[in-house]
């Protein structure tokens, strides 16, 4: 006679399910199968006595993980919901503010050495030169001078040189 072990505890719900779902998100990239503690049930009923303590337990664990749910009710497995709050607000930003991403690989580097304490100024007097507008992409402060990425080094290179 087969013996059926008794109910797993919360703890131990939880540990299964974030490993269901993390198997599911290997898998198929995404969860697309778990949206409530129902769908956890086969899996559960195949290696405890089934019955509402079981089911409780589950419903407990699932709310005690307190797991987001994407668009279509499916649980986050790999986020919390304060974190899918900073995604919403962080998205929300970036298409406020128009934002693009750009790939720097195709543009050409140049590195300033500078001292330190003329960077800030030095770049403020770019940004606002009539002389190097459009020369560069953008600007970055690095621990021993300016890493400029252009589209054209050749020309910035000969135009700061021509300065100094």
């Amino acid at each position: 006679m087969e013996t059926l072990r008794k109910n797993p505890s919360r703890k131990e719900c939880e540990e299964q399910i974030k490993r269901i779902l993390m198997t599911e998100v290997l898998e198929n990239g995404k969860n697309s199968h778990f949206k409530s503690a129902k769908d956890f049930m086969k899996y559960f009923e195949s290696l405890y006595p089934v019955g509402e303590s079981l089911n409780k337990q589950v419903q407990r664990a699932i709310k005690a993980l307190d797991m987001p749910r994407d668009e279509s009710g499916y649980f986050i497995i790999n986020k919390t919901s304060a974190q899918m709050d900073e995604d919403r607000e962080i998205g929300r930003i970036l298409r406020s503010a128009k934002a693009e991403s750009v790939d720097l690989e195709k543009y050409d580097k140049l590195f300033l050495r500078m001292d330190e304490k003329y960077r800030e100024y030095f770049v403020k007097l770019l940004q606002e030169s009539k002389t190097f507008e459009g020369k560069y992409v953008t600007i970055v402060n690095s621990s021993d001078g300016l890493i400029i990425y252009t589209e054209n080094k050749t020309n910035l290179v000969t135009l700061i040189n021509s300065l100094m």
